[in-house]
C-alpha cells in the first residue's frame, strides 16, 4: 500500500488481486490506441455466452485534471472527472451517467501518513452518503466502511476492518454485511526474485452458517510470463497462464473445473490486452 494505511479498500487488496484478479469465464479483448493529441481512445468487448458486450473509453489529461468518457452497449455515457492533488494528499472525483439523472456523484480522497479518508455523496435531492475512514500506518491499520440513506434514514452499509502487514506478508480481517460475514485473509510473498507468493481467505457467513475457504499461488515463469491457481473448498480449481508478448499487451488465458461434477465441461476464458 506504500507510505501509511492507505484507503479502507487496500484492505486485504493483496491476497483479493491474488485469488481473483484476472480470472474469468468470458472472451475479451482490449485495444488502446493514442491520438497525436494525447488522448487515450480504449476499445473493449466481451462474449458472455451468447451475449456481446461492446464499449468505447477516451481519457484525456491535463496536468493533474485526467476526464474519463465511457460509451458503453446500451448507449449510456459514463463521464468521470479526476482531479489529482488540488492540494497536497487530495483528489476529488466526480462522476455521472447520461440519461441516469441521479447517478451523479462527488468523491473525496485523503492520503496522509497515518489516515486514509475517502467520503461520497450522491448529487440528489436524497443521496446516499459513502464514507470509509482508515487510521494508523503502513504496518498496522484500523478502518471502517459506512453508507446511510438519507431518505430511510438506516445504515445499508457497516463494515470494519483490520491491517497487518511486514515486508513478506500481509494478514487482514474484515467483519461485513453489518456483522453477518468476517473474512479473514493472508499473502505471503515466497521469492520476490520469481514473484511466488501464496494466499488464502476464509469467509464466514453466519445468516447462512457456511464457511468459505479459498487459497491460491502465483508464480513467474520469466519476466514475461505468470501463472497462478486457486481452489475453494466447494472445489472448484481455477489456473491461468498471462504472457506479456510486449510491453503493456498482455494475453491471459484462465480455466476453471468443478472437481465434484467432472463430467461438467471446463469453463474457459480469454483475455487479450493490446496497448502501444
Amino acid at each position: 500500500m506504500g507510505k501509511g494505511p492507505g484507503l479502507y479498500s487496500d484492505i486485504g487488496k493483496k491476497a483479493r488481486d491474488l485469488l481473483y484478479r484476472d480470472y474469468q469465464s468470458d472472451h475479451k479483448f482490449t485495444v488502446t490506441t493514442y491520438t497525436s493529441t494525447g488522448v487515450a481512445i480504449t476499445t473493449s468487448g466481451t462474449k458472455k455466452g451468447e451475449l456481446y458486450l461492446a464499449d468505447v473509453t477516451t481519457q484525456l489529461k491535463n496536468k493533474n485534471i485526467t476526464t474519463d468518457i465511457k460509451v458503453d452497449t446500451n448507449s449510456n455515457v459514463l463521464t468521470t472527472i479526476t482531479i489529482d492533488e488540488p492540494a497536497p494528499g487530495l483528489k476529488t472525483i466526480f462522476s455521472f451517467i447520461v440519461p441516469d439523472q441521479r447517478s451523479g456523484k462527488v468523491e473525496l480522497q485523503y492520503l496522509h501518513e497515518y489516515a486514509g479518508i475517502s467520503t461520497g455523496i450522491g448529487l440528489t435531492a436524497s443521496p446516499v452518503v459513502n464514507f470509509s475512514g482508515v487510521v494508523g500506518n503502513d504496518v498496522v491499520s484500523l478502518g471502517t466502511d459506512l453508507s446511510f440513506d438519507t431518505v430511510t434514514g438506516n445504515f445499508t452499509k457497516c463494515n470494519a476492518g483490520l491491517n497487518f502487514s511486514k515486508s513478506d506478508l500481509i494478514a487482514s480481517l474484515a467483519l461485513n454485511d453489518k456483522g453477518d460475514t468476517v473474512t479473514a485473509s493472508y499473502y505471503h510473498t515466497v521469492s520476490p526474485l520469481t514473484n511466488t507468493a501464496v494466499g488464502a481467505e476464509l469467509t464466514r457467513s453466519f445468516s447462512k452458517n457456511e464457511n468459505t475457504l479459498t487459497i491460491g499461488t502465483q508464480h513467474a515463469l520469466d519476466p514475461l510470463t505468470t501463472v497462478k491457481a486457486r481452489v475453494n473448498s466447494y472445489g472448484k480449481a481455477s489456473a491461468l497462464i498471462q504472457h506479456a508478448w510486449r510491453p503493456k499487451s498482455l494475453f491471459t488465458i484462465s480455466g476453471e473445473v468443478d472437481t465434484t461434477a467432472i463430467e461438467k465441461s471446463a469453463k474457459i476464458g480469454l483475455a487479450l490486452a493490446l496497448k502501444p
